[in-house]
Parts: structure tokens; C-alpha cells; sequence
């Protein structure tokens, strides 16, 4: 702007007076500033193109972030399926006569499996930390 300026004298509203104030304070620049920038970034033709590249760069984000959850995903997914696969391969049915000894057993094991997999979500460690990034390099960037 040039070094050339006039006077202007409006009100505002209390709660953006202090909005106003507590930016300028942060940003450590006057509200007179604030004001001017404002007032020519929304009377200038090219806001909508601020707007869009804002959007944009909001959007490659939160893509990003999808991709890394869809990542996450097929691992926990993998390694369901290669978990039942080897559990079906390696247990075959029990008689029925071991049948019930068995199911006391699995339940006393779930119970456990459930009490370390809740230490586990609330402690860690997490296994996407174990994880290896070099097992899938193309991973590395997730």
C-alpha cells in the first residue's frame, strides 16, 4: 500500500473488536494492518482462487490421510486372513469328546487376549510401530 492514507472511522461489533485485537496481538502487527489486509484480500478478484488453493491443499491432506488409513486397513485385513489361514491348516476339528474341555480353555484364552489387546490400545506399543516400514518401501511415505 502507499505511503499515502485516509482516515476511516467505523464500529464494530464487541466480540469481533476483540477478535480483531487479540489476532493483531498475536501476530504482533496493528489492527489498522489487519484491517487493511483483509479488506483488500476480500475486494480483490483473485479471493476465489485464494479460497480454491486452500481447499486444494485441505483436500491432497486429507487424501494423503485416507490413503494411509486404507493402508492400515489392508495390513489389519492381511493379517486377519493370514491368521485364520494358518490357524485352519494347523488345528483340525477336535472330537467330541475333547469338545467341551477345549471351549473352557478358549474362553479363559479370549479373555486374556482381551485384557492384553485393551493394555495394548491404552499403553502400546502399537503394532503399525512394529511394524517395519522396508517390509512395503512404498510405504515409507505413508
Amino acid at each position: 500500500m502507499s505511503g499515502l492514507r485516509v482516515k476511516h472511522t467505523f464500529r464494530l461489533p464487541p466480540d469481533l473488536s476483540a477478535q480483531l485485537a487479540d489476532y493483531a496481538a498475536r501476530k504482533r502487527v496493528t489492527q489498522a494492518l489487519v484491517v487493511e489486509t483483509a479488506l483488500a484480500s476480500f475486494l480483490s478478484g483473485d479471493s476465489s482462487e485464494h479460497l480454491e488453493a486452500a481447499l486444494s491443499r485441505r483436500l491432497d491432506r486429507i487424501t494423503r490421510q485416507a490413503d494411509r488409513l486404507a493402508w492400515h486397513v489392508e495390513l489389519g485385513n492381511e493379517t486377519l486372513a493370514l491368521f485364520v489361514r494358518f490357524w485352519l491348516i494347523n488345528n483340525p476339528p477336535l472330537p467330541d469328546t475333547a469338545l467341551a474341555a477345549a471351549q473352557a480353555m478358549g474362553k479363559e484364552r479370549w479373555e486374556r487376549f482381551v485384557e492384553t489387546l485393551n493394555r495394548r490400545m491404552d499403553f502400546g506399543p502399537r503394532l503399525k510401530n512394529e511394524v517395519s516400514d522396508d517390509v512395503n518401501p512404498s510405504v515409507g511415505s505413508r
